[in-house]
């Protein structure tokens, strides 16, 4: 007898493929958001940085009292065309064309000083008086010297005499002729010498013009070559000084050179006779002119920057040597914009703003903040290319006082 055993599994063991792939994909949904959500932070924080940002105010409302204690003032600007230009330091120095630098002509004694720094002398005026041995030589030198030609000048008078009266013996034929032409000799010896003494006067004469000896004193008397100022005064009574010792400077001071150190921005815009702007400390509100004069070959191995020359006319006097400028050179076509006071141009988030105010019927206002570009600056003024339009209210006085508060709304929201 065949017999058939068959197993059954119960249902509830028998395993539900289906339902298992379900569960799995759950799981494996789950751990994907978890993933997503850990390698997405930095996107996260990005994107909330930035709807902070987008957040922050733009406008911000003050009271009357708040303007007035601020001190708060606001105007509308026109446009004006401006070129970009490059700020770079200068310093202002003497004309070296139009200086005198003096010094001792010779080794002497000091005895008085005629001028002190900063005094006006006129051509020729009297600097410095000293005594030399030097001086008292030449003086000696020329006194022998016109001795020397007054005696040779006599006896060229006289041989000259000789001459003509043996010419006319001859012409009677009573003088032999060998005598004529010794007297001829003669005449041009004597002639040759008084030529030489004359030129042995004219040397002393310039010896004691190169010493600048007073004839009649015997002193060395220093006088001004030019007209200007005195810049510097190295000589001291009673001191003895040796030759080519600095005593006193002069320079006319209607003109003045500019020394520029010139950065790599600007040395292509740098051409002689170009022009430059400056100002100096001592008249902030003064912008001068000067003219290019000349361009250095090589660069400054130390700074990095090329020596530039220009020609001041300073005609008013206003300008003196060794002052300090800062120099404005052009490096760009000139562009239109509002320009407005530096301290009309503030930081917020690190971009340059300017507020625009809208004012109300009880004196307060509403500044609204605007974002800007800069241009060309110059003279305590800046240049908006963008961001400001014709007739715009701007705050040109009490900016930081805006400012702060809306740092501090900043602040608040955050």
């Amino acid at each position: 007898m065949n017999v058939r055993i068959s197993t059954v599994m119960p249902e509830a063991r028998r395993p539900n493929l289906p339902h298992a792939l379900r569960g799995c994909a759950a799981t494996a949904a789950a751990l994907a958001a978890l993933m997503g959500t850990a390698c997405g932070g930095t996107g996260d924080a990005s994107d909330t940085k930035s709807a902070e940002t987008s957040s922050l105010p733009t406008e911000i409302r003050f009271s009357a009292e708040q303007v007035q204690h601020g001190g708060v003032r606001w105007a509308s600007l026109d446009s004006a065309t401006m070129a970009v230009a490059v700020e770079v330091p200068g310093q202002l120095v003497p004309n070296e064309d139009r200086t005198a630098r003096l010094s001792a002509p010779a080794q002497g004694r000091v005895v008085s000083v005629h001028v002190q720094p900063g005094d006006r002398v006129s051509s020729g005026g009297v600097l410095v008086t000293m005594q030399s041995p030097e001086a008292s030589a030449a003086l000696a030198d020329r006194a022998k010297a016109v001795a020397e030609l007054n005696s040779r000048r006599a006896a060229a008078s006289y041989a000259r005499s000789a001459r003509e009266r043996a010419e006319r013996l001859l012409t009677l034929k009573a003088m032999a002729r060998q005598e004529v032409e010794r007297a001829l000799a003669d005449d041009e010896l004597a002639q040759a010498a008084f030529a030489q003494a004359e030129a042995e006067v004219h040397r002393a004469r310039s010896a004691l013009d190169q010493l600048a000896v007073d004839t009649t004193t015997g002193a060395m008397v220093l006088r001004a070559p030019l007209a200007g100022i005195v810049l510097s005064r190295e000589a001291r009574p009673g001191s003895v000084v040796e030759a080519g010792a600095a005593l006193v400077t002069v320079s006319d001071v209607a003109t003045l050179w500019l020394d520029v150190a010139a950065t790599d921005r600007v040395t292509a815009a740098l051409r002689p006779q170009a022009r430059v702007r400056f100002t100096v400390p001592s008249f902030p509100a003064d912008t001068f002119q000067a003219r290019v004069q000349s361009v250095g070959g090589a660069y400054d191995a130390a700074t990095r920057t090329l020596p530039v020359r220009a020609f001041v006319q300073n005609t008013e006097g206003k300008l003196r040597p060794e002052m300090f400028a800062t120099v404005w050179i052009e490096g760009g076509a000139p562009q239109p914009g509002i320009v407005v006071p530096d301290s009309a141009v503030q930081l917020l988030d690190e971009k340059p703003v300017v507020f625009v105010a809208h004012p109300d019927s009880s004196g307060g206002a509403l500044f609204e903040r605007r974002d800007v570009e800069i241009g060309a600056q110059e003279s305590g003024r800046t240049q908006i290319v963008r961001g400001l339009e014709p007739g715009d209210l701007v705050v040109i006085g009490g900016s930081f006082a805006v400012k702060s508060e809306f740092s501090r709304s900043k602040m608040a929201e955050g």
